[in-house]
């Protein structure tokens, strides 16, 4: 087995200076603000309006596109869009497209009422979300396009760079939307945001796209898929074999049927107690006496300067020490962490402890979210990244969306539990979070059990 080479901290600290992580970071906020309109906005403006905690849950199941976007992926990977391909590349012409369509959207929602017609509110909020979800093919595609395979040590800050730009999009945005929803409503909130679309917009002008050789990678799986269809077949047939079936064929070619479905199993669950903790965390948070104002400035901007800080640490110590390390640690950690949430269900709504919590949560989602997203990275072909790539974060997306759907069933679930009545440092919070913490333990025995395969498909590259 062949071991990445160490290297030294001032080597690791001088590569985050290349200046296409710059590129990557300006698409990573674009990549995370779409969350604060169909996530913690929502969820916001929902319980605002005085819907139920299941209903708040279910309303959020719009996201599941987000976990089904490897459908329609090998599209964005392979349709060139009239006129705007030409002017932008095939990476950029996506994204743009996507943000106009949620510009759009953004708007309309603005003028809705929850309370009153739901189900428009909720019709709109899937647009926004599909709109983002493919947008975010296409921001993948376009981080792992930067970067040749020689230089996968750069993985690591690319990683860093996409996931502090994500934090950016959704807590500063967040932030400026909880401490001014309660003066000028959740609409006014929505109206606002669609001027950061904007600004997104301009953002999508000024990134360089990346210079790939997939175009040709691409050919060459057409030469060989047109040999083996009979003569006489069209074209198009050639085209769509290319499109649909060759990056799925590729991805369990290159890694094995054995190993690729044991890393998708692995990838399904490894963020499933995150997915439930974040579901119903503005719920918790409004449930145990903070206002939106501190929600804003603890959750958001707090959280935002935190996990800049501890992204850019957890990804030095990834490229010193390799990611299958760091997704062991981050993964206990971050699963530990929801206990600081258990321990805010029984004290109540202390602000020291609500800003320790969020400092300790940001640092350990840090780890194992670099170390995460450099993994998936590792498992992509260069010649159909969007779609490979899609596939892996849909199945991570898929807990976090569909399953924690659920979350607000749980939690209502639980409360109903007349035993935890008789038992003083437990109620249905606290009990909630610890089986969140719970919900790791599938997915860290399984880093355990396959490390060396995990180690020798990082190391390969």
């Amino acid at each position: 087995m062949s071991h990445a080479p160490s290297y030294s901290w001032r080597e690791t600290l001088h590569s985050y200076l290349d200046r296409r992580l710059l590129w990557v970071f300006l698409l990573g906020c674009a990549s995370g603000f779409p969350f604060v309109l169909v996530g913690s906005n929502l969820t916001g403006w929902l319980n605002d309006s005085g819907l139920t905690k299941a209903t708040i849950g279910f309303v959020g199941a719009v996201s599941i596109v987000y976990a089904l976007n490897f459908f329609w992926a090998p599209f964005v990977d392979r349709v060139k869009l009239p006129y705007l391909h030409q002017r932008f590349g095939q990476r950029r012409s996506w994204i743009l497209l996507m943000q106009i369509f949620m510009l759009v959207f953004t708007l309309l929602i603005a003028n809705t009422d929850p309370s009153f017609n739901l189900w428009l509110t909720t019709i709109l909020a899937f647009g926004i979300a599909v709109s983002s979800a493919t947008q975010d093919i296409a921001i993948d595609a376009f981080r792992i396009d930067s970067f040749g395979e020689s230089e996968s040590r750069k993985l690591p800050q690319a990683a860093a760079m996409a996931v502090i730009g994500w934090w950016t999009g959704y807590s500063l945005p967040g932030y400026f939307a909880f401490i001014n929803a309660d003066t000028i409503g959740w609409n006014g909130v929505y109206y606002g945001m669609a001027a950061f679309v904007g600004l997104l917009i301009i953002f999508t002008l000024f990134v360089n796209e990346p210079k790939t050789n997939r175009d040709t990678l691409q050919a060459e799986a057409e030469t060989r898929y047109a040999k083996h269809l009979s003569h006489g077949k069209s074209n198009l047939l050639v085209w769509f074999s290319v499109t649909i079936i060759e990056p799925f064929a590729d991805f369990f070619r290159r890694n094995g049927v054995q190993v690729a479905l044991t890393l998708l199993l692995f990838v399904f669950l490894f963020k499933i107690g995150e997915a439930f903790l974040g579901r119903m965390s503005v719920v918790f948070y409004r449930d145990i006496g903070f206002s939106n104002e501190d929600i804003g400035y603890y959750s958001k901007l707090i959280g935002w300067g935190a996990t800049v800080i501890f992204t850019l640490i957890g990804s030095a110590v990834n490229v010193r020490f390799g990611v299958v390390k760091g997704l062991l640690i981050g993964g206990i950690a971050m699963a530990s962490s929801n206990l600081m949430f258990a321990l805010i269900a029984q004290v109540g709504p202390s602000e020291d402890l609500f800003l320790a919590t969020v400092i300790v949560d940001n640092f350990t989602s840090a780890f194992a979210t670099i170390a995460f997203v450099s993994f998936l990275t590792h498992l992509t072909g260069r010649a159909f990244s969007a779609t490979q790539y899609a596939l892996l974060a849909s199945l991570g997306n898929l807990s976090r969306t569909t399953l924690s759907s659920f979350s607000g069933v749980m939690i209502e679930k639980i409360e109903k539990f007349e035993w935890l009545n008789h038992i003083d440092w437990l109620n249905p919070w606290s009990l909630f979070f610890i089986l969140t913490t719970l919900m790791v333990i599938p997915s860290l025995a399984m880093i355990v059990g396959l490390r060396h395969h995990f180690k020798a498909l990082t190391d390969k590259q």
